[in-house]
């Protein structure tokens, strides 16, 4: 038998950040996709709880509402209601109330998060090239990209779920975004996400992977609402944020997006010591 090949591993400086929008650099708390879900289910007569909408967060928008569909408690309470098992009739029903409410609310919660476009300016002296990736469709996004761009917030790649043929946590958007830019190998990239399914995407394309605990999804809860929780629990809940993340493959959790500077710094010591993601 021959010898297996060693090869080096890629010692050079990142290249590349992809972002997440909602509760990773605007809507703290992510809370517009949140809302919209439940408004859109309510208006069927099918009432959903947070928890049951956060859970698939970070799919892409139809998938994540065929999945709500296929909860037994969520598909007993259709039938009840609708009279017939949820089917692919069903998801696109809740799917076209969900873009109705859903733009509205979009750009009520379009505010970005303390520190994030700081940090996306970080990433620029850095001289890193910015993507991102979303669960939203590219008609939802837009007013947002415009909003960023308004105050000096640009984009080299801006990815939607419609822009692959599936969503996260399959790898296709990172890889789609380090194809638009140019940019290789993907031990170069860091994905940026609060969802769990966001950081098993930059896992499985071979990037570096941060979580958001606090601003996130799986927090999801205000500023305000946070800040207003006592030390103990707002310390219980952002922790246990960070395990979920730590256990979809973070290489490393921030709190908000405010701290990814010291992360990629974090990550740039690693490279140089030939760590790979």
């Amino acid at each position: 038998m021959s010898n297996l090949i060693s090869r080096r591993p890629y010692r050079g400086s990142l290249r590349a950040v992809i972002f997440d929008w909602a509760g990773t650099i605007v809507d703290f708390g992510s809370r517009a996709p949140v809302l919209a879900v439940q408004q859109a289910f309510d208006s069927l007569g099918v009432p959903v709880t947070t928890d049951e909408v956060r859970g698939p967060m970070g799919m892409a928008k139809r998938a994540h509402l065929q999945a709500m569909l296929e909860v037994p408690r969520i598909a007993t309470a259709w039938q009840a209601a609708r009279g017939a098992q949820p089917n692919d009739a069903a998801v696109d029903e809740v799917y076209g109330q969900f873009l109705e409410m859903q733009s509205d609310l979009l750009l009520a919660h379009s505010e970005f998060i303390p520190g994030a476009v700081e940090a996306i300016a970080a990433c620029r002296r850095r001289g890193l090239k910015i993507g991102s990736s979303t669960g939203y469709t590219r008609e939802l996004l837009a007013p947002l990209v415009d909003a960023a761009n308004e105050i000096g917030v640009t984009f080299d790649a801006v990815l939607c779920a419609s822009d692959v043929s599936v969503g996260r946590p399959a790898p296709w958007l990172c890889f789609e975004n380090a194809r638009r830019m140019d940019v290789y190998p993907m031990a170069a990239i860091v994905k940026v996400d609060d969802t769990t399914v966001g950081v098993e995407a930059g896992v499985n394309a071979g990037a570096w992977a941060v979580g958001v605990a606090a601003s996130g999804n799986l927090v999801g809860l205000s500023r305000d609402e946070l800040a207003a929780l006592t030390d103990d629990d707002r310390a219980g809940r952002v922790a246990a944020a960070r395990a979920a993340l730590f256990e979809a493959g973070a290489h490393l959790v921030v709190d908000t997006v405010a701290d990814l500077p010291d992360a990629l710094g974090a990550i740039e010591t690693a490279l140089a010591q030939g760590e790979r993601p």
